[in-house]
């Protein structure tokens, strides 16, 4: 075996490295282009069948950030994000109602504003039944109702989730 001077072994060693950074940039760029589930804003979300969708509580949706409900037999899919400053509005099962815990806005389940700071109710994205299936469309963005609308009277069903909710 020959000695190796030291030109051939930096070009060698230049040649390996550039080779390690292509490859890397070849595995992110794939990672980057490659097809992924439709999720967020401005897609369809496939979901469940109608049947599937609660008359007296709701289901998440972490895909369309949304949640799905009946409303006098009529499903219904709620924005996750309150209408005051942008926050996650969980769904509490203990009460029955959404409460937020950044600022109190509390909403019924179907959306309505009850009580905080929120403008108006839970905006909503428009539904579609595709065969059998739910589709939730959250590029057609629907406001939610200006305070005073109540679509469904339910009392809270029990003790609220977050220490600001006691309206």
């Amino acid at each position: 075996m020959s000695e190796m001077d030291r030109r051939s072994f930096l070009g060698r060693a230049w040649k390996l490295a550039a080779g390690a950074i292509a490859a890397a940039g070849a595995w992110t760029s794939w990672d980057l282009l490659k097809p992924r589930l439709p999720a967020g804003f401005g897609a369809r979300i496939k979901t469940v069948s109608p049947d599937a969708v609660p008359d007296n509580t709701v289901i998440e949706v972490p895909q369309a950030r949304a949640y799905l409900t009946k409303i006098e037999g009529e499903v219904v899919a709620l924005s996750e994000v309150c209408s005051h400053l942008g926050c996650r509005v969980p769904f509490c099962d203990s009460s029955g109602q959404f409460e937020c815990p950044c600022h109190g806005s509390i909403f019924n389940r179907a959306g309505d504003f009850l009580a905080g700071p929120a403008p108006r109710g839970m905006d909503k994205y428009a539904v579609e039944v595709v065969d059998g299936v739910i589709e939730i469309n959250t590029e057609e963005f629907i406001t939610g109702a200006p305070p005073g609308t109540e679509t469904i009277i339910e009392p809270p069903k029990g003790p609220a989730c977050t220490e600001s909710s006691h309206a």
